[in-house]
């Protein structure tokens, strides 16, 4: 049963540390190189990048890799769709220049929601934990021994 605990502690801190995220608009704060950034993509960026990465994107999610005066080199992870929906990337780079992009957000970890998740992860384990121990399905305590059981069948 150790192994049920490690387990349920590692997939507890994965949650903590993995935990809900959040696009928070970048105000008058250039990203930094290696964040977790989005852009808006303008009516201008669409006409331009239709090409490459459809008609239709509303917004590009990535791993900021290089930034200059004319743009963002971004390897993408996923698109936001004008009518809803969503593509995942597998972190194509694309060049993104900055007369095609609106607004800028950079991905947030939200500790509230982080604790939340882990606290609800940790009673659902829990709960499983006490009901196999009420059920008695949780224990390996048998205390009649195996030879009990033959020697009131009349066997030898």
């Amino acid at each position: 049963m150790s192994w049920l605990v490690r387990l349920s502690s590692l997939a507890s801190l994965g949650a903590f540390l993995t935990g809900c995220t959040s696009l928070q608009p970048v105000r008058g704060v250039t990203p930094e190189v290696g964040s977790r950034i989005a852009f808006d993509v303008t009516d201008a960026g669409r006409v331009a990048l239709g090409g490459t990465m459809g008609p239709e994107i509303a917004q590009v999610e990535g791993k900021l890799i290089e930034r200059d005066s004319s743009g963002y080199l971004v390897s993408v992870s996923g698109i936001r769709l004008l009518r809803g929906g969503e593509q995942a990337w597998s972190g194509e780079q694309v060049r993104l220049r900055t007369e095609y992009l609106g607004t800028a957000y950079m991905r947030h970890v939200s500790l509230g929601r982080s604790i939340a998740l882990g606290a609800i992860g940790l009673g659902g384990f829990t709960a499983v934990m006490i009901s196999q121990s009420l059920l008695g399905s949780g224990t390996g305590n048998d205390s009649t021994p195996p030879d009990t059981i033959i020697t009131r069948l009349g066997r030898p």
